[in-house]
């Protein structure tokens, strides 16, 4: 660690948020004085969105999800992260 770094009081929200708009960490810290966090209970956000499919696609999906036992939804996230995978 370089210099000591403190964090001051801050009597509201706005003169905490310019404290650290013009605070620079990279002074203080270097990068091996930073430890890997894990969040575990952290979900991903996601966010809703609407797509236009074929009927019979749509129904076919539906198909599937119900021999699959899972939603159709995330049958379809499943579909779209295993094709984004492969390129």
């Amino acid at each position: 660690m370089n210099n000591k770094f403190t964090i001051p009081s801050f009597k509201n929200e706005d003169d905490e948020r310019k404290f650290w708009a013009k605070t620079d960490l990279s002074k203080h810290f270097q990068p091996e004085d930073f430890e890997t966090a894990v969040f575990p209970n952290l979900k991903p956000t996601s966010q809703a969105i609407s797509i236009r499919i074929p009927a019979y696609l749509l129904s076919r999906l539906k198909e599937e999800a119900n021999s699959l036992m899972v939603p159709y939804q995330s049958l379809i996230k499943a579909y779209i992260q295993k094709g984004l995978m492969k390129s």
